[in-house]
């Protein structure tokens, strides 16, 4: 797995673990909410100033967006839609 695969992976981990959205994370990081989304899709590589935010905002340190989250550790995320009843 490459730094780039470990930090978009383990964005989204601490991200979803925390119960936050794409968006609420943008705001504690004061950056825009498709470049959350672009960071975890790998179509962006964040300054380690970006990176700085992010772990703050995430609660963790810097290095631990650099972490092998393993094979098992595989960030899920609930079904956004609410059931509805008619």
């Amino acid at each position: 797995m490459t730094a780039a695969e470990r930090v978009a992976r383990n964005i989204r981990r601490y991200r979803v673990r925390q119960g936050l959205s794409q968006e609420a994370l943008a705001v504690d990081a004061a950056i825009d909410r498709t470049y959350v989304s672009r960071l975890e899709r790998q179509a962006e590589n964040p300054t380690v100033a970006v990176l700085d935010r992010l772990a703050r905002a995430l609660g963790c340190d810097i290095r631990d967006l650099f972490d092998d989250p393993g094979p098992d550790d595989v960030p899920t995320l609930p079904n956004g839609r609410k059931k509805t009843t008619r």
